[in-house]
This record gives C-alpha cells, structure tokens and sequence, in this order.
C-alpha cells in the first residue's frame, strides 16, 4: 500500500475537502448578507438624513454599484490581499479594524479553553476515581449539583455576578477594559466555567466507563501500581470523548465571548461586532462574521486531526 492510500492520507484529504467546502459555503452566504439585508445598507448606516450625494459616494467606494457577480469576484480576491472591504460608519478598512481587535478576542478565548482543560480534566478524573463503583453517592451528587447549575448560568448573566462581586463590591479586579493581568481574571472565568463544568463532568462519565473495561481489570490482577493503571491504560481512552466535546465546546467559547466582552468592555471582535449591527455597519459585520465562522471551521479540522492521532481506529472506520 503507498502512502497516499492509506487510511490516515484518506481520512486527511477528505476532512481538508470538507473544510474548503463549508468554507466557500460560509463565504458566498457572508457575501450574500449584505445584499440581502431589507432596503439600502449605506442609507440605513448613514441615516434618513445623510444627504444624497454622501450616500452615492459611499456605495461606489464600497462597490455596491457594480453587478453581482463582479461584486463577488471583487470580494473573493479582496480575501487572497486580506481586503474585506471598508467601513460604512467609520471609514476605515475592515480588516485593519479586525487586525487591532481579534488578538484581544483570541487571547480571551485561549486562555478560557486553557483554563477548562487544565480545571476540567483533573477533577473530572478525580471524582471518577473517588465515585466509582458507586462509593460515596453523596460527594457524587454534590458534584454532579454544582456542575449542573454552573453549566446552566449564561455566560452574560455570570460576568454581570462576577463584576458586581469581585469588582464592584471587593474591589479586587477591574470593572471593565483590558488593561493589566488582572483585568483578564473575570472575563476569563465568565467564559471559562460553564465549559470546565460541562467537560469535567463528561470526563467522570468517560472515566467511568472505561475503568469498567476488561483491559482495566486485566492491568489491575497483575497488580499494576494504580497510578500506571489510571495514567497509562485509562486516561489515554478517556480523553478521545473528552477532547471532541472540548473541541465543540472552544467554538461556543469563541462565539460566546461576545456577550462577555461587552459586559467587560474588552475591546475584542464581540464588542466591535455588537456596535456595529447597532449602527447597521454591515462591512464590517460582514467582515467579523467571516472571521468567527473560519475560526470555528480550522478549530473542528484541527480537533478531527487530533483525534485521529490519539485513536488511527477512527480513520479506518470512517474509510
């Protein structure tokens, strides 16, 4: 068998097929959007009051008076250059406003997804070990309680407790903006529990069901220290499950840093993203939609890789 029939190199090519594919999908429908929208968008950023002229002059420099299909390919190339076009309220080029403001929203984000995994998968390993066989039914429930209700608070309502408490009342962070290290503290635990609560608890399942395994109880007759059984045998499997879910759930964090950073003031893509669809600067919506549905898509292509290198069964089973 050469190398590109194997089942590794049909599993790549097909995920990477897929990946191009939504993503030509994801950037005719961003395009779509702002020829879809109800009445003129310039006129609708402007106002009913802008006069006529300036109104003119901004939908020929941003293009809307070219045909449809020369629009498209307009667009299309514009992505090659890095060219997303031109704000309608501000005047400044898409894509440099989203080059200032998308590293804020990543870091965010990367530091909340640290976070869930470093929390998420120790003590959902844990309480697996403590719980199974059912032993200790009462640490089992409180924990299962606390995670059911933690994961069950929006992210928008837990950063308005978190300020109120830690900020407002105590005084211990900053209300709002991104300033020092501990201006990242409470945006980072507002997007950050939910997810830890839901992947900690799913990874007890997880554990559970694979310390009932016969390998399991195999490695324990030959009275293998218990460490080795737990880190070597049982963890390994356990994580295929957990890191799907972890990888769903990095795109709810991306999106869901958006209601976040308003809350905080963070000057990132979700807060741009708000006052721009507030004052209908659709480019520029446009431009950041884009961008949160291509990070979402290379996210899902990169975990489906992963996955396919902690377990190679899985390339076989899909072939």
């Amino acid at each position: 068998m050469g190398i590109w029939e194997s089942p590794w190199w049909s599993f790549a090519l097909r995920r990477l097929w897929q990946f191009l594919v939504s993503l030509w999908v994801l950037i005719t429908a961003s395009f779509l959007m702002i020829h879809l929208v109800p009445g003129d968008p310039v006129r609708a950023s402007l106002g009913l009051a802008a006069p006529m002229e300036l109104v003119e002059a901004r939908r020929e420099a941003l293009g809307l008076n070219d045909p449809m299909l020369e629009q498209y390919w307009h667009f299309l190339r514009g992505l090659f250059t890095g060219e997303l076009g031109v704000s309608i309220a501000s005047g400044l080029p898409v894509s440099q406003v989203i080059s200032d403001r998308f590293p804020a929203t990543l870091t965010l984000a990367a530091l909340a997804f640290v976070v869930v995994l470093v929390v998420s998968i120790p003590l959902g390993s844990i309480m697996a070990v403590l719980t199974r066989g059912g032993r200790r039914r009462s640490g089992e429930l409180a924990f299962t309680s606390v995670n059911g209700l933690l994961a069950a608070i929006p992210e928008f309502l837990l950063a308005v407790g978190l300020v109120y408490v830690f900020a407002v009342t105590l005084g211990w962070f900053p209300v709002a903006g991104r300033t020092d290290s501990g201006s990242y503290v409470l945006p980072v635990l507002a997007v950050a529990v939910g997810p830890t609560a839901v992947l900690a608890r799913i990874m007890r399942v997880e554990l559970l069901a694979v310390l009932g395994n016969d390998y399991v109880r195999t490695a324990r007759a030959k009275r293998l220290p218990s460490r080795l059984v737990y880190v070597r045998h049982a963890l390994p499997n356990a994580l295929t499950a957990t890191l799907t879910l972890g990888g769903l759930l990095l795109t709810a964090m991306v999106v869901g840093t958006v209601l976040v950073e308003n809350v905080f003031a963070w000057p990132g893509l979700g807060s741009t993203i708000v006052r721009s669809i507030l004052e209908r600067d659709y480019p520029m919506v446009q431009g950041i939609v884009l961008v949160y549905g291509a990070l979402v898509l290379l996210v899902n292509l990169l975990i489906d890789v992963l996955l396919a290198l902690l377990d190679p069964r899985s390339t076989i089973r899909e072939s």
